[in-house]
Formats: structure tokens, C-alpha cells, sequence
């Protein structure tokens, strides 16, 4: 019974040799193709990576053309399709990936122009205050309002003034 187990072991790995076969090569666009079967016969055999061992040249589907020695020759295409290595869903995820970017981005610059356009009418009614001559009161670091000074009103004028330079 042990010499059957053995036997029957042996067999199957003798016979899964040939699953591994596998072909390798680089297609038109260079991207590595993995296969069972060998590459089509518009691929160079410099393209071609990796082959069957005890291979020589590429073997064909039809026996009669590999009988004939035609091993070369150009075999007719098995359908009308061509596979282009892009997949469909995987791009239109892409661009929709791509087009929700945009509309954030978007948003976020039009937030930012508003922000601005606020920032820039708050100044211009501080610049009429200080223009006006009212005298106005601040707060100073010990939390006691106090008038602003001449001096202090020129400076606040013109930081206001500079501020709005980037407005315009």
C-alpha cells in the first residue's frame, strides 16, 4: 500500500511539470505578460523573457503548421479584439477620482476669494473710520481703553493702507 501512495506521489508530480511551463515576454507597450501559451507571433523573440524549458522557438496551436516546420509563420488572430491593458471601470474610477479633486480644489479657492473680498471690505470701512477723524478708542495689554494717539492713528492708517494694495 506504501509503494502505491509512493508510486501514485511520483506520478503526479511527474505529470504537474508541465503546468509550470510558463511563457514570459514584453508586449508592445512593455508590460510584462505571463502565459501558459507562447506570445503571438508580432512579438519579437528578443521581447521574449522567459520560456518552457526544453523549448526551442515558439510552438504553435495548429499541428499542421508545427509539423510543417512553420513555427514563425504569422498565425491568424483568434478574435477581432485587441487587449489594450487598460481596464475601463479602473479608468473611469480614475477620472471621477480625478474630477472630485478638482471640484474640492475649486471650492476651496473660491472660499478663499470670498474670505478675501470680506477681508478686504473690513479694511476699507477701517481705513473711512481713521480717515474720518473720529477719535477712536483701543484696548491696551492691560485691558483699559485708551484714545489713539496721532502717531498711532498714522501707523494703523497705513498698515490698513498696505493691506489694501492687494485688494485692488
Amino acid at each position: 500500500m506504501k509503494q502505491l501512495r509512493f508510486f501514485l506521489a511520483c506520478m503526479a508530480c511527474i505529470c504537474s511539470f508541465g503546468v509550470a511551463a510558463q511563457w514570459q515576454w514584453l508586449d508592445k507597450d512593455g508590460h510584462k505578460v505571463f502565459s501558459d501559451r507562447p506570445p503571438p507571433s508580432d512579438i519579437p523573440d528578443k521581447s521574449i523573457l522567459k520560456q518552457p524549458a526544453g523549448q526551442k522557438g515558439r510552438a504553435t496551436d495548429d499541428p499542421a503548421l508545427a509539423s510543417a516546420g512553420a513555427a514563425s509563420a504569422p498565425r491568424p488572430a483568434a478574435s477581432g479584439i485587441k487587449i489594450s491593458g487598460k481596464d475601463p471601470a479602473l479608468e473611469a474610477k480614475k477620472k471621477e477620482a480625478e474630477d472630485q479633486e478638482a471640484a474640492k480644489k475649486k471650492a476651496e479657492e473660491d472660499r478663499q476669494k470670498q474670505a478675501k473680498a470680506e477681508n478686504c471690505e473690513r479694511a476699507r470701512k477701517a481705513k473711512a473710520s481713521l480717515d474720518s477723524g473720529v477719535r477712536m478708542k483701543t484696548t491696551n495689554d492691560k485691558g483699559e481703553q485708551e484714545y489713539m494717539s496721532d502717531s498711532a492713528r498714522a501707523a494703523e492708517s497705513q498698515r490698513i493702507s498696505d493691506l489694501l494694495k492687494d485688494c485692488s
